[in-house]
């Protein structure tokens, strides 16, 4: 996918201000991702100049070493891990300053110490794993007065009803949505973003006879008060 040029954000209306303009990337699942996703949201950060990002989590699957069962004509974890590492290498080198949540997958590896019984103080913290030094990580990000977690738990809509703010959340990636809810004195909102999975991979089999992937990024503009959904072409 060719490349836009930057845009002058004034020039056509896209922010109001010299504001916080957030690229928000769903679900990875490296080294399961969707072909030319990558070259996607390249696109969409060059169409708004976004000056921040988050990702939402889940940048590995980890299937072989899930608690399910693994594929045993898949890649073992050693050979699934270093083909993640290369994938995320690629995000790290375009967007090498980035915020993310941790997602379920990703704290597979700390969940199996934990059911071995193995102290948490072996393991290498995620950053260091895959070789991502300005990221950093953290369970949720509240920026602009926006909430920004995986979502294991609850979607989006629920959460900003539970919680009195707005609330980006990936995680369900059959399902994405934009609500805002207005009071007497607030308005909030609730991002759900799909995910930029391949859904043709192995370790995607339990779910193809659900409904499909919604495959989109999201933007945060005008310093966490317009929320957009940008959906891939299929």
């Amino acid at each position: 996918m060719e490349h836009r040029p930057r845009l002058n954000p004034s020039e056509y209306g896209l922010v109001r201000g010299t504001g916080r303009r957030m690229l928000v990337i769903p679900d990875l699942h490296a080294p399961f991702i969707r072909k030319m996703y990558f070259e996607f949201v390249c696109h969409i950060a060059d169409k708004y100049n976004t000056n921040d990002v988050m990702f939402l989590g889940d940048l590995l699957d980890n299937h072989f070493s899930s608690y399910h069962e693994a594929d045993p004509d898949g890649h073992s974890a050693g050979a699934e891990l270093d083909k993640a590492m290369t994938d995320i290498a690629r995000w790290y080198n375009q967007f090498p300053e980035a915020r993310v949540c941790i997602g379920n997958h990703d704290s597979i590896p700390q969940r199996k110490m934990m059911t071995a019984g193995l102290s948490a103080k072996w393991l290498k913290p995620i950053s260091e794993v895959l070789d991502v030094p300005n990221w950093e990580f953290a369970e949720e990000w509240v920026v602009d007065g926006v909430k920004y977690c995986h979502g294991t738990t609850r979607k989006a809509r629920n959460r900003a009803k539970d919680d009195l703010m707005s609330v980006v959340e990936a995680h369900y990636h059959s399902e994405s949505y934009i609500d805002h809810f207005v009071g007497e004195n607030y308005k909030i909102f609730a991002l759900q973003l799909g995910c930029g999975i391949d859904r043709t991979a192995y370790s995607m089999a339990y779910g193809r006879n659900f409904k499909k992937m919604h495959i989109n990024v999201g933007v945060v503009l005008e310093d966490g008060t317009l929320p957009i959904i940008e959906y891939m072409d299929l």
